[in-house]
């Protein structure tokens, strides 16, 4: 079976637990900016996922980790926009990608509302990141970040109040906030084992 059908067989089962909806309740009510962010999973025998850094100059999220997306363009759906920013953002082509679903949306503090659209991409494909707004990309493993032992909760205030974020460590990297806790609902949906 392929990495791409295997995927699609885990995401039509029932998830583990109840998919983080987003970032603070009271804020998340209110976010209407629809995006889409692609989980670009590589086909190789130990699956690995796409990552981006985010240029130090840019208006928001500056210097971190996050998924190639954002905003959905008028007339496009969520597939069309994830697969026209890992096209702009990374140089990954759009007929590279076999789509596979998607998870349920995550609304964040910013006023988004993310649909995560997960894809399977070749290994090794020569990618050219947006000198602009991508520093940095990098794969990495799929069962690592989706392991719950990987995956921790941590605490910090925003806005006055204390804020709880998921946060994943890896190879020095620090992925945490939106980013991570898709990574969490898609272990909570995929049980990836």
């Amino acid at each position: 079976m392929s990495l791409a059908d295997t995927l699609r067989r885990s995401l039509a089962a029932p998830a583990a637990e109840p998919p983080v909806a987003g970032d603070l309740p009271d804020l998340r009510a209110r976010a209407g900016t629809p995006a889409a962010v692609l989980i670009a999973i590589t086909d190789r025998k130990e699956p690995g996922l796409l990552l981006t850094v985010r240029r130090e100059h840019m208006r928001t999220h500056a210097g971190q980790i996050a998924f190639a997306g954002g905003r959905v363009d008028p007339g496009e759906d969520s597939i069309a926009a994830a697969l026209r920013e890992a096209n702009e953002e990374l140089g990954l082509e759009p007929s590279a990608v076999e789509l596979v679903g998607r998870l349920d949306d995550y609304r964040t503090v910013t006023g988004y509302v993310i649909a995560p659209v997960i894809g399977v991409i070749a290994p090794n494909l020569p990618l050219s990141p947006h000198e602009q707004e991508v520093a940095d990309w990098f794969e990495a493993p799929l069962a690592y970040l989706l392991d719950p032992s990987n995956q921790k909760l941590e605490t910090a205030v925003f806005a006055g109040a204390e804020r709880r974020y998921w946060q994943i460590e890896w190879n020095g990297r620090r992925i945490w906030g939106a980013t991570a806790a898709m990574l969490v609902n898609l272990s909570r949906r995929l049980q990836w084992a």
